[in-house]
């Protein structure tokens, strides 16, 4: 069965919506905490790479969940396997031995520089196992008595507490010290500052113990990894016995182009998590590792959730759909129209527009610091023009549609930021 054959077969729900429907955000308002400042829409339904709002309106979903409906909505093969699942078995404790699970983990570890997998829900979980993975071997295996953990600065790694001590980003912070010790921030592609952190914190009991980084930094601006950078961090931690862990989060699972992001910097991780696309939209996060790292016992992390038999039946079905189909080579083909498109916006509003920038389909237009328009701006104006698209900052547009996503729709949406600036600058 091919892409396209999957993409018409997806299937469209029953329109439940109309224009004496309006949502009632007061009430909903009043039962949900305020923790999300959300944008004037009440999504209903979807199919494909469309999503249709509670009053019937149609939009080109450019956003994904952000990076992580992999087959868009309502795609007949997760469909399938979402009701398989549900009818046979949808939960047990990890107590016993649960067959998806050990399925998906080998799907993983074949396609992947892994050797074992952690389940858990979610990508700040999987990267809080990574963070306790890595402190465990520094004091078993290294001998460290207290860890250090470097991030870069602009990163995200998470809403937990560690997690978001780990990121580099002091507005994701305030409010929740006191923060959990034991990480420190250099700057993004900047080896410099990683030698120069290294043999400053490297003192008594002190000693840098792992590099949790994300190959392409998503909420950070959509920022590509330099190769020759991560080449000379995997240098550094072959020669000191550091962890090197990479946050594949959102740019994991196919959405960069290749399966996984790493692959475009020519160096393995020691370990790196997944969550996001893994599912397709189905919560699901994995932490992934070297047999050498992996020194986890039981009893010392867990999940009760985590890889169970729902989960990992519909996230295993969204792998074997992406190898199947060649869901790959629609990533690049489709990411290389949109860059293209995208510069073309550029060279048309060079007083707005500076650089785009990205992989696959995972990209940024970013708007020029000395003006007043923000990438807020620039998204409220596209629903205006039935595209929904999503800030990565303050000045960066985030393109992430589902990696189904066709010629037309990427030229659909092309003409709609296009018209979307056009309006915001006349």
């Amino acid at each position: 069965m091919s892409l396209q054959t999957l993409v018409d077969q997806a299937t469209i729900p029953p329109d439940s919506g109309s224009a004496s429907s309006l949502f009632d955000t007061d009430s909903f308002n009043e039962a949900v905490m305020s923790t999300y400042g959300r944008f004037p829409l009440a999504l209903d339904r979807g199919a494909g790479c469309r999503v249709w709002d509670t009053q019937g309106r149609e939009y080109l979903d450019f956003v994904a969940g952000i990076a992580t409906c992999t087959l868009g909505h309502a795609h007949p093969v997760m469909v399938e396997a979402v009701t398989r699942q549900i009818q046979k078995l949808h939960h047990v404790s990890n107590l016993y031995y649960i067959p998806e699970q050990g399925e998906l983990a080998k799907w993983l570890v074949d396609h992947s520089c892994a050797d074992r997998v952690f389940f858990c829900n979610s990508g700040a979980e999987a990267n809080e196992a990574a963070i306790k993975l890595a402190r465990k071997y520094a004091h078993t295996v290294l001998e460290i008595d207290k860890p250090i953990i470097l991030t870069a600065n602009a990163s995200f790694h998470g809403r937990t507490l560690a997690t978001i001590t780990a990121t580099g980003q002091a507005k994701y912070q305030k409010y929740f010290d006191p923060l959990v010790p034991g990480f420190h921030y250099v700057n993004y592609n900047d080896i410099n500052a990683v030698e120069v952190a290294i043999s400053e914190l490297d003192e008594g009991d002190y000693r840098v113990a792992a590099i949790l980084i994300e190959p392409l930094q998503g909420e950070g601006g959509v920022r590509p990894g330099d190769v020759a950078y991560f080449k000379k961090l995997r240098q550094i931690c072959d020669e000191t016995g550091i962890l090197l862990i990479f946050d594949e989060v959102q740019v994991g699972m196919g959405r960069s182009g290749k399966l996984w992001a790493y692959e475009h910097l020519g160096v393995e991780p020691d370990i790196f998590t997944s969550a996001k696309g893994l599912g397709g939209g189905i919560p699901i996060g994995a932490m992934m590792s070297k047999k050498f790292c992996d020194v986890f016992q039981p009893g010392e992390h867990a999940s009760t959730f985590g890889g169970n038999p729902f989960v990992c039946g519909v996230a295993l079905s969204v792998c074997q759909t992406l190898e199947r189909e060649n869901i790959l080579q629609n990533v690049q083909d489709r990411g290389e129209q949109l860059r293209s498109g995208l510069k073309a916006i550029a060279a048309k509003y060079p007083q707005q527009v500076g650089e785009i920038r990205g992989w696959g389909l995972i990209n940024g237009l970013e708007l020029r610091a000395d003006i007043q328009l923000t990438a807020a701006d620039i998204v409220n104006a596209a629903i205006k023009e039935g595209v929904l698209l999503v800030p990565a900052g303050p000045k960066v547009v985030r393109f992430v549609p589902p990696l189904i996503v066709t010629e037309a729709e990427v030229n659909t949406a092309l003409e709609a930021v296009d018209k979307a600036i056009a309006t915001l600058t006349a």
